[in-house]
């Protein structure tokens, strides 16, 4: 006849403990996902200009990536004005010279005053993928040739 010995609190928690195991994981997982969402949304919220020759200012308070930046008059996401660089275009986030692109245009533009003048692009429109297309300068520099100057990485979609 087999011994009967007590079971330790630890068994019993790994037994029954299959489903708790995987909704800790699965509540660990959502709360890593929604800390790292933040980082893709897009911050900038103000209406966009939907005509070429359309002409803003403000400050960069954004940059998104090597050629798309925020430029806004306030502190007040929903005030900034989402631009693709018209006269630049780099390598995508997740491309070869994508983070060197955005801290290129960060070293330039970030916290600066621009002015931007909206254009129309390749497709003839001046809004595309919720970004409107504007050449931007600082003072009398365009941006594009800023970046150029400074070696960033061009090329990309």
């Amino acid at each position: 006849m087999g011994q009967i010995r007590p079971r330790h609190a630890c068994e019993e928690a790994h037994e029954g403990g299959g489903m708790s195991h995987r909704l800790l994981l699965l509540a660990g997982m959502l709360v890593f996902l929604s800390s790292v969402a933040p980082a893709y949304a897009d911050p900038c919220k103000a209406p966009l200009p939907a005509q070429a020759g359309v002409q803003f200012s403000g400050t960069v308070r954004y940059v998104g990536d090597g050629d798309s930046l925020c430029v806004g008059k306030t502190a007040d996401p929903d005030a900034w004005i989402e631009v693709r660089l018209a006269d630049f275009n780099a390598p995508e986030l997740h491309e070869d010279g994508g983070a060197q692109g955005k801290v290129a245009l960060e070293r330039i533009a970030l916290h600066r005053e621009v002015t931007c003048t909206t254009e129309r692009g390749r497709s003839r429109r001046v809004i595309s993928f919720d970004r409107v297309i504007a050449r931007c300068r600082v003072g009398s520099q365009p941006i594009g040739d800023m970046l150029r100057q400074s070696a960033a990485p061009e090329g990309g979609n």
